[in-house]
């Protein structure tokens, strides 16, 4: 089982598109690299049809930007035997409460 992905998550999320009429969208998972700024806040999301789990939220890395996300490229990252978390305080929230 994923440590980003947990069954609860994938149980709430709401599925891709779900939010996209709301102009403040619930984030409901943050992922962040210990390595670095880079942040991913989960709006929603759902399993594709290859086995893997796609996302929809906002980045913070090179760029500012709302985009797409594919689990297993999260979970692919390690640098110096670190991975990218999730963040275990992290509430559901607003995005405009997110405090970016």
């Amino acid at each position: 089982m994923s440590t980003l992905l947990t069954e609860e998550l994938r149980k709430t999320l709401p599925k891709l598109y779900a939010q996209d009429v709301s102009k403040d969208p619930i984030v409901h998972a943050k992922f962040f690299f210990p390595l670095s700024n880079w942040t991913w806040f989960v709006t929603e999301g759902e399993a594709t049809e290859n086995g893997d789990f796609l996302f929809y939220g906002y980045v913070i890395g090179f760029e500012r930007e709302w985009g797409h996300f594919a689990l297993r490229e999260l979970e692919e990252v390690e640098v110096y035997c670190l991975k990218i978390e999730r963040d275990l305080y992290f509430e559901q929230t607003p995005f405009s409460k997110c405090g970016l």
